[in-house]
């Protein structure tokens, strides 16, 4: 934790710390009542303790941490969710706005630029994909900023108007550079991933790439792959994510940044339990559920719901033993990713049997 807190030169702000729970209750649009502090629901399961190494910094009294990753390019962090901040010459350069952070953006700008002597007035806020919980807060920005998005972000936005997600004034297909008061950033599109219009952000005078709901570092992804779009197309972004030169990642999600072995560990686990999946798939006999649910009563979705289960139990297991301790909460996610992996395996990798 010490060596990734490092990355962060730390920004002045109030002084105190808040509860972590809070905070995460919080970010998910929930308020924690006094009662609730008195102590745990005692029916509601325990997991693996979290290893230490996937905390990041301790937030302020506000609820979030702000600090330096290189140069003129800032973090800031809920912890649950990020994002990023370019301090340029003419003003800041926002990638997108979590509505869990809110104001919090403007309170860690003003310390960020009364530090550096530059202006705080934001710009630009660049969209990386379409989902509310990363950009809801963008509406606080006020109609003088520049909006940039993929142009599929821009259709997505138009199909569920939002008027927490104004839509960008300016689109592009597949890559768009981004020069600002002496600052550049680079926008490349490689096609859907979690969502079809997930955007690569990269700040390559500072070392530094931003793809969110990818990489974890520190963590399992969240619930089923993330709950991944396209997911034959996630599993790839893990090499295309590798494949930039870059030091230091934002991924949008939880407490710290990530160093390139956080994206090892995270691609290398993805893909053994893509090896368990399949080894479930072919291993696991349908014979007892199908006699159990569709024999006797005719209930096929008895027998799939049963059936998938078995299989993610099967598959998840030698992994979760495997990463315990090195990838926060993989026995409280792992056998969701499995299952997702498995019927993409069937469907899209065409591990179906085919009738005599």
């Amino acid at each position: 934790m010490l060596e990734l807190a490092a990355l962060a030169t730390t920004i002045p702000v109030a002084g105190g710390l808040l509860d972590r729970p809070a905070s995460a209750a919080a970010a998910y649009g929930q308020a924690v009542s006094t009662s609730a502090a008195s102590g745990a629901d005692p029916t509601l399961p325990d997991y693996e303790p979290i290893p230490p190494s996937a905390f990041g910094p301790t937030l302020n009294a506000n609820g979030y941490y702000a600090g330096r990753i290189k140069g003129n390019l800032y973090w800031i962090t809920d912890g649950i969710y990020q994002s990023m901040i370019l301090s340029t010459r003419t003003g800041i350069v926002l990638v997108d706005a979590p509505p869990s952070i809110g104001h919090n953006l403007f309170r860690a700008i003003e310390n960020i630029t009364k530090a550096n002597g530059r202006p705080s007035r934001v710009t630009h806020i660049v969209y990386s994909h379409s989902h509310a919980d990363h950009i809801a807060a963008a509406g606080l920005l006020g109609k003088s900023v520049l909006r940039i998005g993929h142009s599929e972000t821009r259709q997505l936005l138009k199909f569920t108007p939002d008027p927490n997600r104004p839509l960008p004034q300016i689109t592009y297909d597949n890559h768009y550079t981004l020069e600002v008061g002496g600052e550049r950033l680079e926008l490349r599109y490689h096609g859907p991933n979690h969502s079809p219009d997930n955007t690569f952000i990269l700040a390559p005078a500072y070392e530094t790439l931003m793809v969110v709901d990818v990489l974890y570092p520190g963590w399992t992804p969240f619930l089923n792959l993330s709950v991944a779009q396209d997911i034959p197309a996630w599993y790839k972004s893990h090499d295309q994510v590798m494949s930039y030169p870059w030091k230091t990642f934002v991924g949008g999600h939880m407490g710290r940044l990530g160093r390139r072995p956080d994206g090892d560990l995270q691609r290398q686990y993805i893909r053994d339990l893509e090896r368990s999946a399949r080894e479930a798939i072919a291993t696991v006999d349908v014979t007892p559920y199908w006699s159990k649910y569709v024999g006797e009563s005719g209930n096929s979705w008895g027998l799939v719901r049963q059936y998938f289960d078995a299989m993610a139990r099967q598959a998840a297991a030698p992994v979760i033993k495997a990463y315990s301790g090195r990838l926060a909460a993989v026995d409280v996610l792992t056998e969701s990713h499995a299952l997702v992996l498995i019927e993409s395996l069937r469907v899209n990798n065409g591990l179906v049997p085919i009738h005599e």
